[in-house]
């Protein structure tokens, strides 16, 4: 059997290496569960905004404080406050993949005491909203929900 000369061979070895590597496929990225608490209140006359203040935690210890705001439009009327509010987002491999805009939809009605509940998505990320609050308020809205990021509080970083 021929021997290779020992350069020929290191670099041979390292193409057959290379070779391994790009045929495993990557290990996929270890999830987590995210959960986002928050208040905020607005307004809306065809034009509805809303603004308001959280903190979105993990599971893989991972924590941001965010701002919250919510813009849209359509047949829409009254004030409300929404406080206590929770949002269950789809898992992510990151906290920071919530951060942005999401497309929202919804339909409401209430008067004083009232409950809200809405899914606003963004990709394949979805958060499912739920909360009680007071106001007054009826109509259909289409807009964007948008999470911001105040500050974000890494468990596997010291700050």
């Amino acid at each position: 059997m021929p021997r290779l000369p020992l350069p020929a061979a290191c670099a041979a070895a390292f193409v057959l290496t290379a070779l391994a590597a790009l045929a495993l496929p990557a290990p996929a990225a270890a999830l987590t569960d995210c959960e986002m608490r928050f208040d905020m209140k607005g307004w809306s006359a065809f034009y509805r905004t809303a603004s308001g203040e959280g903190t979105i935690t993990c599971t893989n210890g991972q924590r941001a404080e965010v701002r919250v705001e919510s813009r849209g439009g359509g047949v829409t009327f009254g004030r409300r406050q929404l406080r206590d509010a929770t949002g269950k987002f789809t898992p992510v491999a990151d906290i920071r993949d919530l951060f942005g805009a999401y497309a929202q939809g919804e339909a409401h009605a209430g008067a004083g005491k009232s409950s809200a509940a809405t899914v606003v998505t963004k990709g394949d990320i979805s958060l499912a909203i739920a909360g009680t609050g007071t106001g007054v308020d009826v109509g259909i809205a289409f807009g964007r929900f948008e999470i911001i990021e105040v500050k974000t509080h890494d468990a596997a970083k010291k700050e």
